[in-house]
């Protein structure tokens, strides 16, 4: 399986496909924002920022997949945003699983000042809501929750593939 992931990570269509899954997940936030009219919190804003890392890194390897030095730059962005998000996801649900007046999110992002994602991009990475609110369940399960099962079938593929590169 392993070699599997390795041979695929040499070809282009599958980094696209990764690109294309994480734009489907940053579509989906859109529509639960504009479309139901659900407001993002904080955590929402930052767990978009990891999964925008994952497209950037997708991208980045799907210039030159069979350069070793850029498959290497992708998963390993891959890999850093994809843990990112899943401990951006699990905060998240501790923080609506166990809501506490002492334990809240700022309602302000914190991004650095070379990358104002909230500033230039407002209609997607500016925080309205509350973290602690559940303001949607599927199959009793909330947003981060679900997040949490995403991130962590992302950041297994990545390591998979990472393995991959070192093996023959």
């Amino acid at each position: 399986m392993v070699k599997l992931f390795r041979t695929w990570s040499m070809h282009r269509k599958p980094w696209l496909v990764l690109a294309l899954s994480t734009v489907a997940f940053e579509l989906a936030a859109l529509y639960f924002q504009y479309g139901k009219k659900l407001e993002p919190c904080v955590m929402c804003v930052y767990e978009r920022t990891a999964m925008l890392g994952i497209f950037v890194s997708a991208i980045f390897a799907f210039i030159a997949p069979r350069w070793l030095l850029f498959r290497l730059i992708g998963t390993v962005g891959f890999i850093a945003s994809s843990a990112w998000g899943l401990l951006l996801a699990w905060q998240h649900t501790q923080l609506q699983l166990h809501p506490s007046p002492f334990s809240t999110c700022s309602p302000y992002p914190h991004f650095p000042s070379w990358l104002r994602l909230n500033d230039w991009f407002p209609w997607m990475f500016q925080p309205h809501g509350d973290c602690s609110v559940i303001v949607w369940k599927m199959m009793d399960w909330s947003m981060p929750q679900w997040l949490i099962v995403a991130f962590g079938v992302y950041l297994i593929m990545a390591l998979v593939i990472l393995v991959g590169q070192f093996r023959r």
